[in-house]
């Protein structure tokens, strides 16, 4: 395909998506353009880095290393409502992802091979900021809506983490739902990424869904442990988070 017709094709994608949200003025702007531009250079940079990578397979560790930095710095700059927040999407984000991945190859659900490695992990952590940002967002929403429950527990003298507790739990089940659904309508409403993309590399039908379950259960493992971390720790706090910034 034309680069030039692709850029334009991705460019008029974008553009619908801007108007759509000014018309139905959902309150992004033009954000969609600069997201989509930064994931432009950031693909483009990726490509050629992957190159490298796949040639000299002991950079591995230091892209995988890149992507859990820039994955916790992005969720962190979402929770500064929270107290201490860029440090608990730090910690949030590398432990659900890290327990996720060493799980994965541990079982040898995987064969623990360098594209496979840098393209599990780019998912699982993917999900893991995610995960950190929504449990987060939601923990900080629902504490300012309960405030006066929460200091009304305080004065009866609860601890920071049982004031906390029912929000923390009801922040990580919603940030969770929508994974939950599109995993189990998948291969009936969806087909996933993973599933897609594996069949494009030649994989048989069942090689490619194996690959995708195995990917569906580590995002679900990466998920869960990172929302319950950013909330537990949030929940630690003596005193309900500010809000968005």
């Amino acid at each position: 395909m034309d680069y030039v017709w692709f850029g334009l094709g991705i460019l008029a994608l974008t553009g619908l998506t801007v108007s759509f949200g000014l018309w139905a003025r959902v309150g992004v702007g033009f954000f969609p353009i600069w997201a989509m531009a930064r994931a432009v250079v950031q693909l483009s940079v990726i490509a050629l880095l992957l190159r490298g990578i796949l040639a000299a397979p002991w950079t591995v560790v230091a892209f995988l290393a890149l992507m859990l930095t820039t994955a916790s710095w992005t969720a962190a700059g979402r929770l500064r409502g929270l107290p201490h927040g860029r440090s608990i999407a730090v910690v949030g984000v590398l432990t659900g992802a890290t327990l996720a991945l060493v799980a994965i190859f541990a079982l040898q659900l995987v064969e623990l091979d360098v594209r496979y490695l840098v393209a599990v992990a780019g998912i699982i952590i993917g999900n893991s900021m995610s995960a950190a940002t929504l449990s987060g967002r939601n923990f900080i929403r629902a504490s300012r809506e309960r405030r006066g429950e929460i200091e009304a527990l305080f004065a009866l003298g609860a601890s920071p983490q049982l004031a906390h507790e029912e929000i923390g739990q009801e922040a990580v089940r919603e940030a969770l739902l929508p994974s939950f659904d599109q995993t189990k309508s998948t291969g009936l409403v969806t087909l996933p990424g993973a599933f897609v993309g594996a069949l494009f590399g030649g994989a048989s039908p069942v090689e490619a869904a194996q690959f995708q379950l195995v990917v569906l259960a580590g995002i679900a493992l990466a998920m869960m442990t990172t929302g319950i971390v950013v909330t537990r720790l949030a929940g630690r706090a003596p005193y309900a988070p500010r809000g968005f910034s």
